[in-house]
């Protein structure tokens, strides 16, 4: 898809045609939305689908999830006017942090960590991720906020698979997502 072009009609998850599979191998994940953040109407509507579900909601600030989360959670600062926390892997903070453990989508094991100077107890933080797939990386996020004393006021990532990662994070914390339901099995499936 040309990067400007827009369709005629833009339904919900349209620009999702934008991303490109991978071409690299199984060290890496099975599709890359980077193409959509260079469109710029496909960028702004990903943005307002996963945003709308929290229009009205208290949220004090966004936090994105490294690296990519970055991308998106930025941005969602910007529309919502919020100051934005990034949650990085460890050893890239030189300020005193929090650490969380965690497995990623291909299995790794890793280590998250965020500034505790910037949640207060009370704090509502919208999350934000580029994509779950086993659901490890966010938990990590969600059990760092939680710990700071935040409260989780959401979860916004461009697809949740259906994991059993995924299943325990919707079951307990409001999410928006920008998979139409009829293509959600395909995703799933990594076609």
């Amino acid at each position: 898809m040309d990067l400007c072009h827009v369709p005629a009609t833009r339904e919900k998850g349209w620009y999702l045609a934008l991303m490109a599979p991978n071409v690299k191998g199984p060290n890496y994940a099975w599709l890359d939305p980077s193409r959509l953040y260079c469109h710029p109407q496909g960028l702004q509507d990903c943005l307002a689908d996963l945003l709308q579900p929290f229009q009205g909601d208290p949220i004090d600030m966004v936090a994105g999830i490294d690296a990519m989360g970055f991308i998106l959670g930025a941005a969602a600062a910007a529309v919502l006017r919020k100051g934005f926390l990034a949650i990085r892997k460890a050893g890239h903070l030189c300020v005193q942090t929090l650490t969380q453990p965690y497995t990623d989508y291909s299995g790794r094991e890793k280590v998250m960590e965020v500034r505790t100077d910037a949640i207060t107890p009370g704090l509502r933080i919208l999350l934000v991720d580029q994509w779950i797939e086993t659901g490890g990386t966010m938990r990590a996020a969600i059990q760092l906020v939680e710990q700071l004393g935040g409260v989780v006021a959401g979860v916004a990532t461009i697809c949740i698979e259906d994991s059993e990662g995924g299943r325990w994070i919707r079951e307990r914390y409001k999410c928006s997502h920008c998979v139409p339901p009829g293509l959600q099995p395909r995703f799933d499936r990594h076609q």
